[in-house]
C-alpha cells in the first residue's frame, strides 16, 4: 500500500454519560494529519450518527478507508457498519482486540425490550468478525464495502508495530484526552 494513503480512526472514551469519539486522519506511513471530536451516549443509539457526523466534519475527501475501534461504543452503544458505509461512500472496518462469545447474551443481560431489540437489530446485520494476525498478534476485524482480503492488507499496512492499527492508537489517545479536557473544564468562574 503506497504510504500517502489515508484512513481514518475512530475510537472512544467514556466516563458518566457521555462518550468522546476522536477521529484522527492517518497515512499509511504513520503521519497523523487530522483530527476530529464528537460525543454519543453512553447506553445510547447514537453512536453510528456521531461516526458519520465526525466524518462529514473533517470534509476529508482523501480519506481511503474509515476505521472503527469496535462495535459496541458507549456501554452497548452499538455501530452499525453499513450504515456508516453508505454516508461515507468509504469501506468501513471494524477493529476489536479479543476474542469474545459475542454481543448477544450482554445485551440480554443489560436490555429489554424495544432497547434490547434496537440494539440486537443493528447488531445481527453487521458482518462476521474475522480473526487476522497482525505482528505476531491477532485482531478480530468486519468489513463493509470492502473485499476481506483488501480488508486484511489495509489493517495490516496501518499497523506498523503490535497489533492496533496507527489511525486506531492514535485516536484512542486523543479520545482519552479529550474526554480528560471534558470532565475536567466546568463553567468558569469570572
Amino acid at each position: 500500500m503506497k504510504s500517502g494513503v489515508r484512513a481514518l480512526g475512530i475510537a472512544e472514551s467514556y466516563r458518566e454519560r457521555r462518550s468522546t469519539l476522536a477521529g484522527v486522519v492517518a497515512r499509511a506511513s504513520r503521519v497523523t494529519d487530522g483530527f476530529a471530536f464528537e460525543t454519543c451516549t453512553v447506553g445510547g443509539t447514537d453512536a453510528t450518527e456521531a461516526v458519520t457526523d465526525l466524518f462529514s466534519d473533517l470534509g476529508r475527501e482523501d480519506v481511503r478507508y474509515v476505521f472503527v475501534a469496535g462495535i459496541a461504543l458507549a456501554w452497548y452503544n452499538v455501530v452499525d457498519l453499513r450504515t456508516i458505509h453508505e454516508e461515507t461512500d468509504r469501506p468501513v472496518v471494524s477493529v476489536t482486540f479479543e476474542e469474545s462469545p459475542g454481543l448477544v447474551e450482554a445485551l440480554e443481560a443489560e436490555f429489554e425490550g424495544e432497547a434490547l431489540e434496537r440494539r440486537k437489530r443493528a447488531f445481527e446485520r453487521q458482518p462476521a468478525r474475522e480473526r487476522v494476525s497482525v505482528n505476531d498478534e491477532t485482531v478480530f476485524v468486519r468489513s463493509v464495502g470492502i473485499d476481506a482480503s483488501e480488508a486484511r492488507e489495509a489493517v495490516r499496512a496501518f499497523t506498523p508495530e503490535g497489533g492496533r492499527p496507527e489511525p486506531l492508537r492514535v485516536a484512542r489517545l486523543a479520545a482519552r484526552a479529550g474526554d480528560d479536557l471534558r470532565r475536567n473544564s466546568g463553567p468558569s468562574e469570572g
